[in-house]
């Protein structure tokens, strides 16, 4: 297929990239799973290594010859993908256009498997309990896939891992490591049923420090992150197994949730590797 010169976004097949909000890009073929935006060469041939089926391109024109061709050529066999082609100016009135190195594709979503599908074999998984901000959510992505986690869970209130940005913060990790949703009530009882103890990451009295000898010893370890205000509920606290705390100095009594992720899953992860 020849590439569609545009000069203008007011055209109907281009809504998804110019005029619909994440909700309505993600609900675009309700009942049946809707779509997601990729941004950048990286992110979307992770996507398309990861089976993920697109659906439309958009691209600037130095691009579309440029550092995107390689990209657009493999995207193209994957069958009859319209490549809608425009200038810098028109397509950076699309808000963050600038920052996506000059491309995106629509792609459609799937299925997500059930938590024990995703779980199966697993000895150090996520749980994401009403984290709310995409950066955060891609950011606690790209820690997990590269410090030893090999799954994430998310409670329904989570921010979406295929938000644009949260794809984006994450490299598109989110598409190489297994992820899914958790039911909105007793997940904490989903874990226990799959095998896995649970670790709180919370500052209380009985927390343990994150190199505690004794959580070498888990088989299975559930880490559960809690929202970015006012962290982990009493209820979830007191449901997890352990209470898990980082050592801090300075009177420092807590870090921002991606940041914690990434220190937890080093330590966590590292203890994996040496056990197994």
């Amino acid at each position: 297929m020849e590439h569609i010169q545009i000069d203008s976004l007011d055209i109907k097949e281009l809504e998804v990239y110019s005029s619909l909000n994440e909700p309505q890009i993600r609900h675009y073929y309700e009942p049946e799973p809707g779509l997601f935006i990729a941004e950048s060469v990286l992110v979307i041939e992770r996507a398309l290594d990861a089976g993920y089926e697109p659906v439309s391109v958009l691209v600037e024109h130095s691009q579309a010859e440029g550092n995107a061709r390689e990209c657009i050529e493999r995207i193209k066999r994957c069958g009859d993908v319209p490549v809608y082609e425009g200038s810098i100016e028109l397509l950076s009135t699309i808000t963050g256009f600038k920052i996506t190195r000059g491309i995106l594709c629509a792609m459609r979503r799937r299925m997500l498997p059930a938590a024990a599908e995703v779980c199966d074999g697993l000895r150090r998984i996520v749980v994401l309990d009403e984290v709310v901000n995409p950066t955060n959510v891609g950011a606690i992505f790209r820690s997990a896939a590269a410090l030893g986690m090999e799954a994430v869970l998310l409670t329904p209130s989570c921010a979406d891992p295929l938000y644009r940005r949260a794809l984006r913060v994450s490299m598109g990790t989110v598409m190489q490591i297994p992820w899914t949703y958790l039911p909105e009530r007793d997940w904490i009882g989903v874990l226990k049923a799959m095998g896995y103890s649970s670790a709180a990451m919370a500052l209380r009295d009985n927390s343990l420090r994150l190199g505690d000898e004794r959580l070498k010893s888990i088989e299975k370890l559930a880490v559960v992150m809690g929202t970015e205000g006012s962290g982990l509920s009493d209820e979830v606290i007191n449901a997890c197994d352990h209470v898990v705390m980082i050592p801090m100095q300075h009177g420092v009594d807590s870090l921002n949730v991606a940041a914690a992720s990434a220190v937890a899953f080093w330590e966590l992860g590292k203890q994996a590797q040496l056990t197994s």
